[in-house]
């Protein structure tokens, strides 16, 4: 629950519309593979999270804008494929499904540590687990009467959704309803725009 005066808060690259298209068929093959109990993410809500914010005051979303802008600024756009299947943590203890992301990774890993070094700096606690871009697509609830995860293993060469660019760094705003989460855009942060 979000407390009153404050705004539940993440930062993400967006991917276009035909890889979310592309995603929707995949989790329509994969509904195939896998049954039990499953909660899937609606493909209009997946996004490769870098930073979660939590519950932060409205006032204190300036000082987010401030931190961020200027990282972002100072990249160029990231070239990124999106696919390879798995678990966290993994197959056999599975709670998160997900697909992984290739393409300039490296960059989109110095690009999501710079932007924990500057929230840092305004009091955003630092993630202690390792970043390891991901697009979730579904919660796994409970992994007793899961089955059809080797067969899912098994189809990892289907799971390509494409590949996008990472143009700029949003600001989501997520609100919490019963039929799950609504995203919002608050703010979006420019990447460097390469010279001709």
């Amino acid at each position: 629950m979000t407390e009153a005066g404050t705004v539940r808060a993440f930062l993400a690259l967006d991917p276009p519309e035909a890889v979310l298209n592309e995603i929707a068929a995949i989790q329509n093959r994969m509904r195939k593979l896998l049954a039990g109990d499953i909660r899937w993410v609606n493909p209009a809500g997946i996004h490769l999270t870098l930073k979660f914010l939590g519950d932060v005051p409205r006032d204190g979303l300036d000082a987010v804008a401030d931190a961020v802008g200027p990282v972002a600024a100072a990249y160029a756009p990231l070239s990124l494929d999106i696919g390879t299947a798995g678990f966290f943590p993994d197959a056999k203890r599975p709670r998160i499904l997900w697909l992984g992301t290739g393409g300039d990774v490296k960059g989109l890993v110095a690009f999501q540590a710079a932007v924990e070094n500057a929230l840092a700096g305004c009091g955003f606690p630092r993630e202690e687990r390792t970043f390891r871009p991901h697009l979730t697509l579904a919660r796994i609830r409970s992994p007793r009467g899961l089955t059809g995860v080797s067969a899912f293993m098994d189809g990892q060469k289907d799971y390509r959704a494409g590949s996008f660019v990472g143009r700029s760094l949003t600001l989501f705003q997520s609100t919490l309803t019963p039929k799950g989460a609504i995203y919002t855009e608050l703010s979006q942060f420019p990447f460097q725009e390469k010279k001709p």
